[in-house]
């Protein structure tokens, strides 16, 4: 496949879906490997193709992409979950990062957007469109107000790490961290690793939730 990104698009709506296709296959680095309507068409497609990124509606005939994600985990471990939807709904984002999803993007993002999070997420990113982010942040943390203070994980990060982190919180890509602190993006993927390492914790998500906590106690 002249190490393309190889992407299997799961959704139940044929037009939206042929718009996904068309837009992934337009890039010189991806290639689509497969399509699916359904669950079991879905997980079928998976296991025969073993995509690098499998992009997965929410909501289909069968079941859910939820449902999807864990299976395709734990058949093809090394395919990183997108999940593609038209609901802001923090629950769902919850499950999916815990189910194993490496992504949470709305369906009104532009064709530029979705393919930079299909590169993000398959260098190894995760990624929550901002407008979410913000939100679940938000509720988790009255959620999560009577666990252990992340004091103590939180004083660990630089004065950099944590610039970098206040900024994440703040929905910022990577690029754009880079920007704002003038450093180069592969810079500021390091300072991630490290933070990640640093706080015990999966993703991004997880790391500026912390710090939300931090700031509130």
């Amino acid at each position: 496949m002249d190490n393309k990104i190889a992407v299997l698009v799961v959704d139940d709506h044929s037009l939206f879906r042929r718009g996904v296709v068309q837009t992934i296959n337009e890039q010189s680095d991806m290639m689509v490997i497969g399509e699916a309507d359904s669950v079991e068409s879905a997980l079928n497609r998976a296991r025969e193709a073993l995509p690098d990124i499998a992009l997965l509606d929410v909501k289909l005939p069968d079941g859910t992409g939820l449902d999807i994600a864990e299976e395709i985990q734990r058949d093809c471990p090394f395919t990183r979950i997108i999940l593609l939807t038209a609901f802001e709904d923090e629950d769902v984002v919850v499950k999916a990062l815990k189910g194993g999803a490496h992504g949470y993007v709305l369906k009104g993002v532009s064709a530029k957007e979705l393919t930079d999070v299909v590169r993000a997420v398959y260098r190894g990113e995760t990624y929550v469109s901002p407008s979410v982010a913000a939100r679940l942040l938000s509720e988790l943390s009255g959620r999560d107000a009577a666990k252990q203070s992340p004091r103590s994980r939180i004083g660990e990060l630089s004065d950099r790490e944590h610039s970098i982190l206040e900024l994440v919180a703040q929905g910022k890509t990577n690029k754009e961290i880079a920007d704002e602190l003038f450093l180069s993006e592969k810079t500021v993927k390091h300072y991630m690793t490290n933070i990640l390492h640093k706080l015990h914790v999966r993703n991004r998500v997880e790391a500026a939730l912390l710090l939300s906590k931090e700031s509130q106690s």
